[in-house]
């Protein structure tokens, strides 16, 4: 089992919906928690979250959320 440490940005596009950027991966929980932060200065919403599981089989966990930021609803605007 392997837990990976994701950042996913968004940015807003045309009628108020969101746009998702490339998906980091980062090295740990602290890493994406600061980049998440760093990021929501400049992007509509931004969230980072830690998946576990096997790569080798796809068997994961549910994700689970440690930073969000700003609007991650494409409603909101």
């Amino acid at each position: 089992m392997h837990t990976f440490f994701v950042v996913q940005s968004f940015e807003r596009g045309r009628k108020g919906s969101l746009v998702a950027d490339q998906p980091i991966e980062t090295q740990g929980y602290e890493q994406a928690t600061r980049m998440a932060e760093r990021l929501s200065r400049r992007k509509a919403g931004v969230v980072a979250f830690a998946r576990t599981g096997d790569p080798a089989t796809g068997d994961f966990d549910e994700p689970v959320v440690i930073a969000r930021y700003g609007s991650l609803d494409s409603a909101e605007q």
